[in-house]
């Protein structure tokens, strides 16, 4: 079945729906959620598409995320998409800044969020082909390295916040988990 996918004007209010497919290959503006789950450790959760995804296959990404249905709440679709994409479920989420972005396969505005989770990760096998838990420096290695082929949107929208926490500062989010 084709889900229904909030769209959404240049102001971010909701401006109608159409089914997934269509905002797909009409690269509409719709919502679209993302998390960085961190443990405890400071590490963040790595995963790579599976080749069937319809936006960016087989890519690494380091948010669990995914799109707004229609008449759904961002914030409820922040918690479906992180318990069915990572079986994640009953953690603190923290908000973090929204953002935009647009490229020529998917346009859209973000709602994004960070977990502290160190509870197992379970992959929705139609999603995540494969995980791992890697530190900050270890994830700007991999974001610099062209044989890893992350996902463009989050490296856009979420890069600048990993670079940080690579880095040995006085960031407050240096100290938290």
């Amino acid at each position: 079945m084709d889900e229904l996918v909030a769209l959404l004007d240049d102001d971010g209010k909701v401006c109608g729906s159409a089914p997934r497919s269509v905002m797909r290959r009409e690269n509409l503006r719709h919502g679209a959620t993302g998390v960085l789950v961190r443990n405890s450790a400071g590490e963040i959760y790595v995963h790579r598409r599976t080749p069937t995804k319809d936006v960016y296959p087989g890519r690494y990404d380091f948010a669990a995320g995914g799109v707004v249905a229609a008449g759904e709440d961002p914030y409820g679709a922040v918690v479906r998409e992180l318990a069915e994409e990572l079986g994640i479920t009953g953690v603190e989420l923290t908000r973090l800044p929204e953002g935009d972005y647009a490229d020529d396969h998917t346009s859209y505005h973000a709602y994004l969020y960070t977990c502290v989770w160190d509870g197992p990760v379970k992959h929705q096998p139609e999603e995540v082909e494969w995980g791992a838990w890697m530190s900050p420096t270890d994830l700007v290695t991999k974001l610099d390295d062209p044989t890893w082929p992350f996902m463009p949107d989050t490296t856009a929208l979420l890069g600048p916040l990993v670079r940080a926490l690579a880095q040995p500062s006085d960031n407050p989010w240096q100290t938290q988990a």
